[in-house]
């Protein structure tokens, strides 16, 4: 009976303060508290360049335990950036859409920049401080028109069953990368190191040498503004990137006619990991959040499963990068019918709980401040500090990315010469 006794009182101490808590104490906790009437009946429409959005999806039902009444969708328009001024301008606007950073200051989304909200403005609610503050950027006037749901980074999937049956350690440094590299040739492995090279969107080449400019960048404001001014003389912060790049191609660490073989660089380059023969392959976190669904997909992988985690690349003695860029923003339409409640919807999905669930769902890198990664992306938690770098808080545009871009895929294809990259910078297309 005392044992009883005990248990009651336990249980009533524990529900008592939480029946009696404020609003904002309770939302403070975590729990999120309705503002409007929950029997509210409207529709809000996601737009954006997913083809599907189980994670977004999910969001949906969980909302709607709040608001049963609300019915919410997702759809992908067609020619979405061509067309989403238009699309914001007609009768069925959506109330929340994609949103990128390279939008802002292009007179040609201007009229997209028009219809975004302040959600910067207190008096939405947003949990904005859960947020990484290099993922999010205002304005000249101050306003926050774009908020981080995904993070994006760039390294390597690693085959840690691999580096456990040749006796490796996975490399944290570059003389250790080249050992590797060099360790699995040996080996018989055909290319340590493959990734997507068939063209110069998301090609190996590029996840190799950015991280490499962007940190070089992170320190010189002169330099910085040559870059963004494309100014020739801003192709040296290239060089080191590149020469580093071309080292694991020209040993051979780099296979690029075995890479070539891969056809894209999401379904393929992952079921390509998934055979199994592959110790590192070089993609962004975005090609990462496809690796679960596809792990029953690949028939190696599920007569053979392995362990794997994604790393940082190290070019340097120092290490690799933790490019912390967001992946997909959500911005919302000002001018949309059922603003309040759209507001409401963003107000419960930017919070910790929300962004964390949904980076869990799709296997992304969360944008909160918890940096709590699915196992997979471990490693990125163990950068220090000091290495973790913010391309749109340190000012790199996206011409400035273009130019790396084009430039690392010409060299490493052979196109160009890291001298002739260099002295170009600036004027490629």
């Amino acid at each position: 009976m005392k044992k009883m006794l005990c248990a009651i009182l336990a249980a009533l101490i524990a529900i008592v303060p939480a029946a009696f808590a404020s609003p904002g104490q309770a939302e403070s906790a975590g729990a999120f508290q309705p503002r409007l009437d929950t029997d509210t009946s409207c529709e809000i429409t996601v737009v954006g360049t997913y083809s599907n959005f189980e994670a977004m999806e999910a969001e949906f039902d969980r909302f709607n335990a709040f608001y049963p009444d609300v019915e919410l969708s997702y759809v992908k328009p067609d020619d979405y950036n061509n067309l989403l001024g238009t699309i914001l301008a007609g009768n069925n606007a959506p109330n929340i859409f994609f949103s990128y950073q390279w939008m802002c200051g292009n007179e040609k989304y201007q009229q997209v920049c028009d219809h975004m909200e302040d959600l910067s403005d207190p008096q939405l609610g947003l949990e904005l401080d859960c947020l990484r503050q290099g993922l999010t950027s205002s304005d000249a006037d101050g306003h926050l028109l774009m908020v981080p749901i995904f993070a994006r980074n760039y390294g390597m999937l690693v085959n840690n069953d691999l580096f456990k049956k040749e006796g490796l350690q996975v490399p944290t440094t570059w003389e250790e990368l080249v050992a590797v590299c060099e360790a699995f040739l040996e080996k018989g492995y055909a290319s340590p190191m493959m990734g997507y090279s068939a063209g110069s969107s998301s090609c190996l080449m590029n996840i190799l040498v950015y991280p490499e400019v962007v940190a070089a960048l992170a320190g010189d404001s002169e330099a910085l503004r040559a870059a963004n001014e494309m100014n020739p003389s801003a192709g040296e912060c290239m060089r080191p990137g590149l020469e580093a790049m071309m080292q694991l191609i020209g040993k051979g660490y780099i296979n690029l006619e075995k890479c070539n073989e891969i056809s894209d660089n999401y379904t393929q380059v992952i079921l390509r990991f998934f055979e199994g023969d592959v110790p590192m392959m070089i993609c962004t976190g975005d090609t990462v959040s496809g690796t679960g669904k596809r792990e029953s997909q690949s028939e190696e992988f599920s007569k053979a499963p392995f362990t794997y985690s994604f790393a940082p690349i190290p070019l340097s003695e120092a290490g690799g990068y933790f490019i912390d860029s967001p992946s997909i923003q959500f911005s919302v339409n000002k001018t949309c019918d059922n603003l309040d409640m759209t507001n409401e919807f963003m107000r419960f999905l930017i919070s910790r709980r929300e962004l964390n669930e949904m980076a869990s769902v799709k296997r992304l890198v969360t944008p909160t401040t918890d940096l709590s990664f699915d196992s997979v992306y471990a490693p990125f938690g163990q950068v220090p500090a000091e290495r973790i770098l913010s391309p749109e808080v340190i000012g790199i545009t996206d011409p400035l990315a273009t130019q790396i871009r084009i430039a690392a895929y010409q060299v490493g294809t052979g196109a160009i010469t890291i001298d002739e990259a260099v002295s170009k910078y600036g004027t490629f297309e």
